[in-house]
C-alpha cells in the first residue's frame, strides 16, 4: 500500500471513530457536486411529508457548531416538510447518548437538547454513560425515576434501533449529515462549510418538492 493510500485510510478511520464531518473518499467521488444520491431511495417514516433527517452525535464538535443553523433553518421549512434529528453511534460507547436524545424527546424536554451540546463542548462535562447522563438531567430539574423509566424503556430502545437502521441505510459514516426526501445526503465535507450545507439542503428540499 502506498504512503498516500495509507494516510487516506488512517484519516478515514479517525473520522469515523470520532464522528466528525468527513465522509469517505468513495462517497465523495460518487457525489453529484455537493450531495450524494441514495440507492435505493428510502421510504419516509412520516406519511405525506418530505422527510429531512439530521444525523448527529452529541460528541461531535461539528454537530455542535451547525446545530443553531439547523434549528434556524428548520423554522423556515414549509408545512409539507418535517425535520427529524437522528442520533448516531459509531461505537457501543455512544449508545447511551442516543438514548438520552430519545428520552428527552419522550419526556417533552427537547429544550435540553442544546444544553447537552453546551455541557459537553463548553462546560467539558463527561456525560457519556447512563449514570453521568441521569445525574446531569436530574440537575436540570427532571424527575430521576421518570427519566430512568423512559431511558430504559422498550420504546427508547426501539427508537435507537431505528436510528441505527437509518444510519446504515443512508451510509452515514460521518456527522453532521443531512438527508432529504429519502434520496439525497449532503454534509460539510461535500459543501466545505456549515452554511453551505444548509444552503444545499434547502436546494434539495426544493428539488424534491418540485417533483
Amino acid at each position: 500500500m502506498s504512503l498516500k493510500n495509507l494516510l487516506l485510510r488512517t484519516f478515514a478511520f479517525i473520522a469515523i471513530g470520532t464522528g466528525v464531518l468527513f465522509a469517505p473518499a468513495t462517497q465523495a467521488q460518487a457525489s453529484k457536486g455537493q450531495y450524494v444520491t441514495i440507492e435505493p431511495a428510502q421510504p419516509s417514516d412520516t406519511t405525506g411529508k418530505t422527510e429531512v433527517l439530521e444525523f448527529f452525535a452529541y460528541t461531535c464538535s461539528h454537530c455542535n457548531a451547525i446545530e443553531p443553523m439547523v434549528e434556524a433553518w428548520a423554522a423556515t421549512l414549509p408545512k409539507n416538510v418535517v425535520l427529524k434529528q437522528v442520533p448516531v453511534a459509531f461505537n457501543a460507547s455512544m449508545s447511551d447518548l442516543q438514548k438520552l436524545y430519545y428520552s428527552l424527546e419522550s419526556l417533552g424536554r427537547l429544550d435540553l437538547h442544546k444544553e447537552v451540546f453546551k455541557a459537553i463542548h463548553t462546560e467539558n462535562k463527561r456525560i457519556y454513560d447512563a449514570k453521568a447522563i441521569t445525574d446531569w438531567v436530574v440537575g436540570k430539574g427532571v424527575d430521576r425515576k421518570a427519566f430512568e423509566d423512559v431511558f430504559n424503556s422498550f420504546g427508547v430502545q426501539s427508537k435507537v434501533a431505528r436510528a441505527n437502521e437509518l444510519a446504515k441505510a443512508y451510509n452515514i459514516e460521518g456527522t453532521p449529515s443531512i438527508a432529504v426526501g429519502g434520496k439525497y445526503v449532503t454534509s460539510p465535507s461535500m459543501t466545505n462549510s456549515y452554511e453551505g450545507t444548509i444552503t444545499e439542503a434547502q436546494k434539495l428540499v426544493d428539488m424534491v418538492n418540485a417533483k
